[in-house]
């Protein structure tokens, strides 16, 4: 157990950054699987922005790889390319 309030601060601060990152992260995959269900291209054309740039935030906050991030979206846009 730590000895410090310091120590006991970071342990709750931790806490409350890894929730908001997973609801981020999470929130995220929901919306690529979101996109990769719209039937016409019209709406996946539309939404595919707000999905990049949840991406991007993702990517800006360490929350995941800036490399991920670029995969994601170049398949993204292979994908809504090819609808």
């Amino acid at each position: 157990m730590a000895n410090h309030k310091s120590a006991l601060k970071r342990i709750r601060s931790n806490e409350s950054k890894r929730l908001r990152n997973k609801y981020q992260h999470k929130t995220t995959r929901n919306a690529i699987k979101k996109l990769r269900d719209l039937p016409s291209k019209d709406e996946a054309a539309t939404f595919y922005p707000a999905v990049v740039s949840m991406i991007d935030r993702l990517a800006k906050r360490n929350i995941i790889h800036s490399n991920k991030a670029a995969n994601l979206k170049s398949k993204l846009a292979k994908y809504v390319a090819a609808l």
